[in-house]
């Protein structure tokens, strides 16, 4: 009502100017009217201007009713708006920009699907040089073969991630959440590791209860203890140190904390960290960070309805949180 008000605005106005026009013209003239015939004039006016908007409201009210709530859903957008030419005018160019909207989509997920699968494809590929590489790494026992075995790991680690940045496109349909021991999931992970745990001198202190579990997708719940971890140790220097993971419960929710003795991060980098591609002044410094890890981390958390927080401090190392709700 309010949008059909402001439309005809002007033509109010206008009207409003004509009818104080009229009498005016009569009287410079000076063809005398009596003024219940000028009055009777401009009431019968008003009576068809007052026909001609309630005709127009009567035949747009639909139309005004939906400009009015811009932001109703595609479906209601689309209904009939009226038969009124120009109601069947926009309600055609809506259905045609739904129409050429829902092209551009299916092509943009067709194109996106094709890339995902050509993504997996290459990573399965590139598994088995990797295979055969590590089979001849086992034959050779010098200092060479060790630096082939840490670039190799890397390389490992690198096409993971690009395995799991795919499927968070579509993890709706790759997650399951089920009871998970944390004490099993820690020990994975620091298996996984151990190679570039002896490589930098780093013990695991692991504080984990055998009963603790919680609720979530246990090959996601590795991946972001993976990527944590592996920062611990890339950010971490010096023969001697630990990384502490630890867990327990605080009223309602369960929490896994993973604290090392890093480099730590600024202050200025802490409310960053988990935007895409986000490296920071100590991922430039030390040319071990992609920028998408925590991000990586951040965003399956929040998917899993998990949360996790970030502290550091320069020099005094990193703690990580992840804070999980129990279910009653």
């Amino acid at each position: 009502m309010r949008l059909f008000w402001k439309e005809h605005i002007p033509l109010l106005l206008f009207y409003s100017l004509q009818m104080a026009l009229v009498p005016l013209l009569y009287w410079l003239s000076g063809e005398g009217r009596p003024f219940h015939i000028v009055l009777y004039g401009v009431i019968l006016s008003s009576v068809v201007l007052a026909i001609y908007l309630g005709y127009r409201y009567f035949n747009y009210r639909a139309l005004y009713q939906r400009l009015d709530e811009p932001r109703a859903e595609i479906d209601e957008l689309l209904q009939s708006i009226g038969e009124a030419p120009l109601a069947e005018a926009v309600g055609e160019l809506l259905r045609n920009y739904d129409r050429h909207y829902q092209e551009k989509l299916h092509h943009h997920m067709s194109r996106t699907e094709q890339h995902i699968v050509f993504i997996n494809r290459w990573v399965h590929q590139m598994k088995t040089p990797i295979s055969v590489i590590q089979l001849m790494l086992q034959e050779l026992e010098d200092q060479a073969a060790d630096s082939i075995q840490e670039e190799l790991d890397r390389l490992r680690k690198g096409l993971e991630m690009v395995i799991y940045t795919a499927r968070l496109d579509r993890f709706e349909q790759d997650f399951t959440v089920e009871p998970t021991p944390l004490r099993h999931a820690v020990n994975q992970v620091v298996a996984a590791n151990r190679k570039l745990f002896i490589r930098k001198g780093i013990s695991p202190d692991l504080q984990v209860n055998e009963s603790l579990s919680v609720y979530t997708d246990p090959k996601w719940l590795r991946f972001m203890l993976d990527q944590i971890v592996i920062n611990a140790l890339n950010y971490s220097t010096g023969e001697g140190k630990t990384i502490r993971i630890s867990a327990y419960t605080l009223g309602q929710k369960t929490i896994l904390e993973i604290r090392d003795q890093g480099i730590g991060i600024v202050k200025e980098d802490l409310n960053r960290v988990f935007n895409p591609y986000y490296t920071g002044d100590r991922g430039r410094q030390y040319h071990e960070s992609t920028g998408m890890g925590l991000y990586l981390v951040k965003e399956i958390c929040t998917r899993l309805d998990h949360e996790v927080s970030l502290q550091s401090e320069p020099g005094e190392g990193t703690i990580v949180k992840f804070i999980f709700q129990q279910n009653s």
